[in-house]
């Protein structure tokens, strides 16, 4: 394949690439204001000290890692799941091979703005709120707000609600995204039960934790517009980088990303000479082309253009004329006696 059909191809293909990422439907707005309603009412339950918290000091009471110690140490395995750090790498993982196989760098950017506003709202909730864990708490019944504390809303539950759910938000079909979407939620579920089950948070941090979490993923759609502009020039920057780095690399294989305005790409010859330079201009998205262009390109696409001039090979004797020049008759413009004889009659 030559070179200028593999970039037409490359251009073709490219709004392709990318899977369409959820719109924010009314149902998903809907879902939105009515899980910021319950983590609202979840805030004020606690701060109230309602039949939230007293909830909160039963179970702490009953201690339910003392009642099954049997599962302690499966659980103590099973939470990792929510751990941010070995959770994003996971994950970081499997998405980083959907985007080499795409070509683009979407996953990889809505994992990291996903985690990115996970750790801007929950931390704030955390320092701002200071609640105390289980087994810090001071005052039996209290509420144990603003005493230097960090585990209100609880942050595995939170982030192992974002980390796995964004698998099910990237799903390519609403089969994927359907059955993603369950495991994820019995994930999170599994991991919030757990961090009660070990003493680590009260009930009411969990359950904070769910609706931060969900809160996050269904506001990602507003942040999609942001991610793409970013993707956009993250691309065109690679993209300089690869052709200062590798100038003959488009006889190759590309990778096949947004060109963002001003990016040239380069037509070459088998012997790397530059046959054609194409700019994508900006805002318009049009075509400048500078450089040489061979007339009538192409017109024999099986047969790579130089614009050098091409030389007749010389003959043994050094000669500029063609090998068979001797063996080509030579004519002269007929003069008026040309039609003569040698003695000159007609």
């Amino acid at each position: 394949m030559r070179t200028d059909d593999k970039l037409d191809q490359m251009e073709e293909q490219r709004p392709t690439d990318r899977v369409r990422p959820p719109r924010m439907t009314r149902t998903r707005l809907w879902l939105l204001w009515g899980t910021l309603a319950v983590y609202l009412a979840i805030v004020v339950g606690v701060l109230a000290t309602s039949w939230l918290v007293t909830l909160d000091w039963q179970v702490m009471f009953f201690r339910p890692y003392k009642q099954w110690p049997e599962i302690h140490a499966f659980l103590d395995y099973f939470v990792v799941l929510g751990q941010r750090g070995p959770t994003a790498v996971a994950v970081a993982a499997w998405l980083g091979w959907r985007c080499w196989r795409q070509r683009n760098l979407h996953p990889l950017l809505v994992l990291g703005a996903s985690l990115l506003l996970l750790n801007i709202t929950v931390g704030a909730a955390k320092i701002g709120m200071g609640r105390l864990g289980p087994h810090y708490a001071t005052v039996v019944g209290s509420h144990e707000m603003w005493l230097g504390g960090d585990i209100f809303p609880s942050g595995h539950t939170a982030n192992a609600v974002v980390t796995w759910g964004v698998l099910a938000y990237l799903a390519t079909t609403s089969l994927r995204r359907r059955t993603l979407s369950v495991i994820a939620a019995l994930g999170a579920l599994g991991v919030g039960m757990t961090t009660v089950y070990l003493g680590t948070h009260w009930v009411s941090d969990v359950l904070l934790g769910w609706a931060a979490g969900l809160l996050v993923l269904l506001a990602m759609p507003w942040l999609e517009p942001a991610i793409t502009w970013f993707e956009d020039r993250l691309m065109g920057i690679l993209l300089r980088l690869w052709l200062r780095l590798r100038p003959d690399s488009l006889r190759g294989p590309l990778p096949a990303g947004s060109l963002a305005p001003g990016v040239s790409r380069q037509r070459l010859a088998s012997d790397g000479e530059v046959l054609v330079r194409e700019t994508i201009s900006a805002g318009t998205g049009g075509r400048a082309t500078s450089g040489h262009t061979p007339d009538g390109w192409p017109h024999h696409p099986s047969r790579p253009y130089s614009i050098r001039s091409e030389r007749t090979p010389a003959t043994p004797a050094g000669s500029r004329r063609p090998p068979h020049a001797d063996r080509v008759p030579r004519t002269t413009p007929m003069s008026p006696t040309s039609g003569r004889g040698r003695n000159g009659s007609g």
